[in-house]
């Protein structure tokens, strides 16, 4: 019965390609995820990282990707 959760994490799942959003004349030719353009953010604003900032960052990447 547990094999029927959502949300099971299995190796062999494949994961599902990060969402794509087009921003033209705001990023430059290179694609930036989210959780890089976050961490830009915050240093240009002088937030240190804390641990979790990579992991956060890489999820968020996972997730979305701004392309020109």
């Amino acid at each position: 019965m547990t094999d029927m959760i959502e949300g099971n994490d299995s190796p062999d799942k494949e994961k599902p390609p990060p969402h794509r959003v087009r921003l033209p004349g705001f990023i430059t030719d290179e694609q930036i995820g989210l959780g890089d353009a976050i961490k830009r953010t915050t240093s240009y604003l002088g937030i240190k990282p804390c641990r979790g900032c990579e992991q956060r960052a890489a999820a968020l990447n996972r997730w979305m990707v701004f392309t020109r």
